[in-house]
């Protein structure tokens, strides 16, 4: 039976692909191969790939977790010679078996994978939007929940604050948002954006725990 985890997840994620592929459908050809700054590398049409292939494989049991470069670079060339249409079809069934397994097996599906590539392919595009949906909300709670810090550490957001650290000691303060949180988290901020938030003290003791995987590169603006 699918708990309510599993069922709100598939929502969620649902609600994410819907978005993407209304802005996907409005494209040319020239829009799908626009550089994604977030996905260095890679091409509107090349995150989309992505995106099918995680939800076929995660709904299949073969991924379960943040797959390494090699195996991102495989899924992106698993549809390198698929015209954007089929792409587009291959993804609606995966998405569609993601949500059976949600459903009928429990699989929570990959909400947080989804809705920062949304917002990758956003910021790409120029097409600011949805930065308070649920799934922001949802992830943002994921990727704060599991943050680490050697120091006193809160991290205060719209509705909520969170306490990491040791008991003693001055308290660092970082006034951010869920949709700040989850782009910053995932690595989409460089280091000297990390550095610039609005803390109360210098950061510098934690900005090395702040990214799940980077930071960037490169400051990413949206």
């Amino acid at each position: 039976m699918p708990t309510a985890e599993a069922r709100r997840s598939a929502q969620l994620y649902r609600e994410c692909y819907e978005r993407i592929v209304a802005l996907l459908t409005e494209l040319d050809e020239a829009q799908w191969n626009t550089a994604v700054p977030a996905c260095p590398g890679w091409t509107v049409r090349d995150v989309v790939a992505h995106l099918a292939a995680v939800a076929d494989e995660w709904a299949d049991g073969r991924l379960a977790g943040v797959p390494s470069d090699e195996h991102t670079a495989a899924q992106v060339a698993r549809f390198r010679d698929v015209g954007t249409a089929d792409l587009l079809a291959a993804w609606a069934d995966a998405a569609g078996k993601l949500e059976e397994s949600a459903l009928d097996r429990g699989l929570v599906a990959p909400v947080a994978d989804v809705v920062s590539h949304e917002h990758d392919l956003r910021t790409a595009l120029g097409r600011p939007g949805a930065r308070d949906s649920a799934a922001v909300r949802y992830s943002s709670q994921q990727v704060l929940d599991i943050l680490e810090s050697p120091v006193p550490l809160r991290v205060i957001v719209e509705d909520a604050e969170y306490r990491y650290g040791p008991a003693d000691g001055d308290e660092l303060r970082l006034q951010t948002s869920r949709f700040e949180s989850l782009r910053w988290r995932t690595g989409r901020r460089s280091r000297a954006q990390l550095a610039a938030m609005d803390w109360s003290a210098d950061p510098a003791p934690v900005l090395d725990e702040l990214c799940l995987f980077g930071p960037a590169a490169a400051d990413i603006v949206e």
